[in-house]
């Protein structure tokens, strides 16, 4: 096969990364919850899938009141999923295997339970202490209201308030997700300083960069001021306080950080990567976290929110395809993630024709996604086609969302129930043993058999088999991956664009079959679809030109 380009100092600019979910991935110990060494078991299995890289979610020292994005200890493992000497030994089974490895990282907040906020609680108000964090005095009589009316995306008020040291009720601490994630003050230089070192001593241990959680919040309005809408700010946990997000100083960590990591490609030539969760509103807010001297990409999630309509997919690549790509960067693509609903269960819901068409339509997503110019992520188990566990009984569910709002409204649990690998019934190979007390830290429902890796790869026409196939695609012909794309004149309800010179990637959002004739131009499908018909009921191919197949 052809590489897709030589250039490793931008492997970054076309790469496909999965992302591990360590808990959920693969068990070694028998305690029902997946670790380090289970993701080097499974190294060899990602290999054969085709990905470049992958992402893994934080391991760090943690009470997992948000399965480690409350972390205590931003230069360590937690020995609920290894030690430091195993995260070595995945790293040099990863680099044998010419897989990328890229870490979770959270500078938005930390855990109560880490040392520079106990030693905040035990100072008192106005110390150095505290300003690494944002103290402040309540409102009201005796400073019984929070300094602000700002409320929590994970639910409830972002102030949460202390007790002094004398045993009187005392300052408020800001938590833009829960109370037990205090966000740091990015304002504070020791901030700064602090993440250089996690920063370097990851770096020091060979990682290939860094996914940064929540990388538009850091930095928050220097008064504190009330929002003027804060309804709108608590409607969900994806809405975005424009005082608490999106500040104009965070570009300036960005550039300190992009400058840290370029200290390290200088060393061997081969870049080390910041992706940023960036929630902003529009592709051109987006496109300034990625300018040439800030985040290398930043995950496009338009894409992933957009209805099953082929005019709104349009709309969104080509503004990610104008704004994004035209600051030097790639567009970095997403389907779904931890947080979100599964793809097969979102495409399926709602219609008045049923779920049914869920299956079909998140393989034409991957399909196009996989054909689009730029980066991919995939979530684990998306290459299985699982679809969401929705019926998790009350008392399994660990999301801070429902501990905080009593709603399973948006809970992400569903997504996390660990994978299925072999066998017929629970744990399907995810934990060593089958005794209660090693089940999976979530319940797999029945219907996982259907799903298990074991059963996808010996079905040819799993899903599994359409995401290798496209990733093997996507390896061997050079016009995918990184580039450019035309847009191809198409009937209602389908959407066609050309790579390079003679491929193509039709998606049909309808139900009925379309004349292929329709493009113009005589076709090869690369999948079983039928001769002369462009994409059967909600479904995408690539099509190559004859004459250069």
């Amino acid at each position: 096969m052809t590489p897709k380009h030589d250039d490793a100092h931008r492997w970054w600019r076309d790469a496909v990364i999965y992302q591990v979910y360590v808990r959920s991935f693969l068990d070694s110990t028998g305690d029902g919850i997946g670790d380090l060494a289970g993701v080097r078991a499974g190294l060899p299995y990602l290999k054969k899938l085709g990905v470049d890289g992958i992402w893994l979610s934080p391991f760090y020292p943690s009470p997992q009141h948000d399965h480690g994005y409350d972390v205590a200890d931003y230069r360590d493992v937690d020995p609920v999923f290894g030690d430091l000497d195993e995260f070595d030994r995945l790293m040099k089974a990863a680099r044998r295997l010419g897989v990328r490895v890229l870490l979770d990282i959270v500078p938005n907040h930390c855990s109560r339970e880490h040392p520079w906020f106990r030693a905040a609680l035990a100072a008192p108000p106005g110390s150095p202490e505290r300003a690494r964090f944002h103290f402040a005095d309540g409102r009201g009589p005796g400073g019984d209201e929070p300094p602000n009316n700002w409320h929590a995306m994970f639910g409830g008020p972002a102030w949460t308030r202390v007790t002094e040291a004398d045993g009187r009720p005392g300052q408020w601490y800001l938590h833009m997700f829960t109370p037990d994630q205090p966000d740091w003050n990015w304002r504070n230089p020791e901030i700064t300083s602090e993440f250089d070192r996690v920063l370097r001593f990851w770096l020091d241990r060979g990682v290939d960069g860094f996914r940064i959680d929540v990388a538009a919040g850091l930095f928050k309005h220097p008064a504190l001021p009330d929002s003027e809408d804060p309804e709108a700010d608590a409607r969900t946990r994806d809405s975005v306080n424009p005082l608490a997000w999106n500040q104009p100083e965070v570009h300036d960590v960005w550039r300190h950080w992009r400058s840290v990591c370029e200290e390290y490609t200088a060393r061997d030539g081969s870049e080390r990567l910041l992706v940023g969760e960036v929630s902003v509103p529009t592709a051109r807010e987006h496109a300034r976290y990625v300018r040439p001297d800030e985040l290398h990409q930043a995950f496009f999630f338009d894409l992933l929110s957009a209805p099953w309509d082929a005019d709104a997919f349009r709309k969104v690549i080509a503004e990610a395809m104008q704004d994004i790509a035209g600051t030097g960067s790639t567009v970095t693509w997403v389907l779904n993630n931890h947080d979100q609903v599964r793809t097969v269960t979102r495409y399926g819901e709602p219609t008045p024709e049923g779920s049914g068409l869920g299956p079909a339509r998140a393989r034409a997503a991957a399909l196009l996604m996989l054909a689009l110019p730029g980066a991919a992520y995939i979530y684990q188990g998306e290459e299985l086609g699982l679809p969401e566990v929705v019926d998790l009984p009350d008392d399994v569910l660990t999301d801070p969302i429902f501990r905080r709002t009593g709603s399973r409204a948006r809970i992400r649990d569903g997504c996390r129930v660990p994978l299925p690998w072999s066998g017929q019934a629970s744990p399907f190979g995810f934990t060593p043993g089958a005794d209660a007390a090693k089940l999976p830290w979530l319940p797999q429902p029945e219907w996982f058999a259907e799903h298990a890796t074991e059963r996808a790869l010996a079905d040819t026409n799993s899903f599994w088999h359409l995401y290798r196939d496209g990733l093997q695609l996507r390896s061997s012909l050079p016009q995918l991956g990184d580039g450019t794309l035309r847009w191809l004149d198409t009937p209602p309800g389908t959407l066609a664009f050309a790579r390079g010179d003679g491929l193509v990637c039709a998606v049909n959002f309808r139900t009925a079959p379309v004349p292929a004739p329709v493009l113009g131009v005589p076709l090869l499908t690369s999948g079983p679809c039928p001769p002369g018909v462009l994409a059967g009921s909600a479904a995408a191919w690539w099509i190559t030109d004859i004459a250069h197949d």
